[in-house]
């Protein structure tokens, strides 16, 4: 039987680097050829080189007998350089030039709320406000996000349409900054395939070209789960207070987090900045327009909104939702139910190592991705990060892992986790 370590360590790793650059590859150039969305489009066309490139690069470090990781690793750059960098940069520069079809529309809400807050002091128009906009101005009245993620909004607002102040640009530069701290902290084998699940990967390098809003969130989140690993609960509370003081979609990592510092009795520390962070976030515009952050941040997103969300991936929750007699209802209740199960679970068996909180945080969002009435394909790359980053945690020296597997064993239990 073939197993996924099986897999991962074939041919020194090329094995599957081949198969992923060269499955990208067609799956880039699909896109270019057939998506409805010309932003998605753009990217196709460049990506498809980039991963075509890198296929072609691991095929010759595996005839020449070579697995150095360290040429792995460069070649993950560079893919990563190609495929995500580089298309999006093009498409900032394009959109600069005039091009309005170079951007999702997540790009432009965020820059809209910068410069409401540099103008205004909150990011959030009210419901009643989006109601007397032009129909097709409503949708991207609203901000569905937290009040940080408009900081990236910024610079337009002060610097006017240049490349550099397209909110991707800005995305990407705070995503690669913690990626490239977490990886300075997790060591191990596994490390270099998990930084490739996050960056090269089509759902990841896709989304940094178009819209990008999520990279920096899941980057914090990441980082947050390597700083734990090596104990420093301080500066891991800081980076998950970040990511929740950008978007919603991180409190749950944060949860999970939060439970995991109370096991290792480093709960104040990590809750400072953890909780203090998103609720110092929210401070402002909540002052300012408390009904506003609300329709935004709590009804949009529900469904409650001047506009219905467009999001609406194939996902069992949406399919349920929409295609059945009370279909909304239903999806509600089994995410409901898939809520307590992890409830449940979480306080039969709250996560005692990094690497254990973000298997339980991969495995609850995916399960939530599934089941929500609305949501987009690509969310996926939260899972997909955390469960890739989850072994390289597991295998990395960690100064937590002797002492959990002694709780553990003495506790009578034995994990799959230390």
């Amino acid at each position: 039987m073939i197993t996924w370590s099986r897999l991962d360590r074939a041919a020194g790793g090329l094995a599957f680097d081949l198969g992923l650059y060269a499955v990208s590859a067609g799956f880039a150039a699909i896109t270019a050829a057939t998506s409805t969305l010309l932003p998605h489009r753009a990217w196709g066309a460049v990506a498809a080189w980039g991963y075509a490139a890198a296929a072609v690069a691991v095929l010759v470090q595996w005839l020449a007998g070579n697995r150095d990781p360290r040429v792995r690793a460069a070649i993950v750059g560079v893919a990563w350089v190609a495929t995500a960098w580089l298309p999006m940069l093009i498409q900032s520069v394009e959109r600069a030039g005039g091009r309005t079809d170079r951007a999702q529309e997540e790009v432009l809400v965020v820059e809209d709320g910068g410069g409401r807050l540099l103008h205004h002091g909150t990011p959030y128009l009210s419901d009643d406000t989006i109601a007397r906009l032009p129909v097709d101005e409503r949708l991207l009245g609203y901000l569905p996000y937290q009040p940080g993620m408009s900081l990236f909004g910024l610079p337009r607002a002060v610097a006017g349409d240049a490349w550099w102040t397209d909110a991707r640009v800005w995305f990407l530069l705070v995503t690669t900054a913690a990626l490239a701290l977490a990886v300075a902290l997790v060591r191990g084998p596994r490390v270099l395939r998990a930084v490739q699940l996050t960056t090269v990967l089509p759902v990841c390098a896709l989304t940094v070209a178009t819209g990008g809003d999520d990279l920096p969130v899941l980057a914090l989140c990441l980082l947050s789960l390597a700083l734990c690993a090596r104990s420093r609960w301080g500066w891991a509370g800081v980076a998950a207070g970040l990511a929740g003081a950008l978007k919603l979609f991180a409190l749950p990592i944060v949860a999970v987090l939060l439970i995991h510092a109370l096991t290792r009795r480093r709960f104040g520390r990590f809750a400072l900045g953890a909780i203090g962070l998103p609720v110092l976030a929210v401070v402002p515009p909540l002052m300012r327009d408390p009904g506003a952050l609300v329709d935004n941040v709590i009804g949009f997103p529900l469904g409650h909104g001047v506009v219905t969300s467009p999001a609406a991936s194939p996902f069992p929750g949406h399919l349920i939702a929409s295609g059945l007699p009370g279909g909304r209802l239903i999806a509600a209740g089994l995410l409901g139910l898939a809520g307590v199960v992890i409830a449940v679970w979480l306080v039969r068996r709250p996560p005692r190592t990094a690497a254990a909180a973000a298997l339980f945080s991969g495995y609850g969002l995916l399960a939530a991705i599934l089941l929500m009435p609305a949501t987009r394909f690509g969310y996926l790359l939260y899972p997909v990060a955390l469960l890739a980053w989850a072994a390289a945690l597991r295998m990395s020296a960690g100064p937590e892992a002797p002492r959990d597997r002694v709780e553990e064993e003495t506790g009578g239990r034995a994990t799959a986790y230390t």
